[in-house]
């Protein structure tokens, strides 16, 4: 069975999401270099971590005057979806040699989300390398755009970018809160995070959300195994 890329609908569909992701890497880079770091740095971000959530934790946390550990723990935490992606990409594509190591890399939110949305075996492997493949070269590129036009800028607070790291963060997370358990969860984190701001240093309430967050998900999984076995 072949796996060209033809312009099939997997393909357009990753060429899509390439080019609406990418853009965001404008935000990312201009955030980067606002928050003290170096264009260099944020290239080596966008290139080596490579998945948008944890970069702008990362920065956040960095911006907010935390720890690199903090905000190397925050991006960290963000990033342990992209394992469970990586399990269900490996079981539904199997590559093998370099390829597996390469789809490793490009295992993200959309690449994922492209390759699981297709029924047929050659467009979840066209699906999921149009869109790891694009959103990297995009990403990175405009990556490259953001950080030369903010180092460009000068002082981050005279155009508000020192809190827009945020900004960024909430929308990329605002898509995925479409059900009541998500937002309640959102909402929950949001609070403790409020409440430990001014009792712990920088970039650990955002840690103690996400412990938050994980051992909500530790119950909600022992309940349904409970409620399993009661049924």
């Amino acid at each position: 069975m072949s796996t060209g890329f033809a312009l099939t609908p997997a393909v357009r569909m990753g060429l899509s999401i390439s080019v609406a992701t990418g853009l965001y890497g404008i935000s990312f880079g201009a955030l980067a270099v606002a928050a003290g770091l170096h264009v260099w740095q944020a290239l080596a971000l966008s290139a080596l971590m490579f998945t948008g959530g944890s970069q702008f934790a990362f920065i956040g946390v960095i911006a907010g005057g935390g720890a690199g550990s903090a905000a190397v723990g925050a991006a960290t935490l963000l990033g342990v979806r992209n394992a469970v992606y990586g399990m269900q990409m490996n079981r539904l594509l199997q590559p093998r040699g370099w390829r597996k190591w390469l789809a490793a890399h490009l295992t993200i939110d959309e690449s994922a989300a492209t390759a699981s949305g297709q029924l047929d075996a050659a467009e979840q492997q066209r699906g999921f390398w149009t869109a790891g493949v694009g959103v990297f070269v995009l990403w990175n590129a405009f990556t490259l755009c953001g950080a030369l036009l903010g180092d460009a800028l000068g002082d981050p607070r005279q155009w508000g970018l020192d809190g827009a790291a945020v900004a960024a963060f909430l929308g990329l997370l605002w898509p995925r809160l479409q059900q009541r358990e998500p937002v309640a969860l959102a909402v929950l984190c949001g609070v403790v995070t409020a409440l430990a701001v001014p009792l712990l240093p920088p970039g650990l309430p955002i840690l103690l959300a996400a412990l938050v967050g994980a051992t909500w998900g530790w119950w909600r999984s022992a309940r349904l195994q409970q409620d399993g076995r009661a049924a």
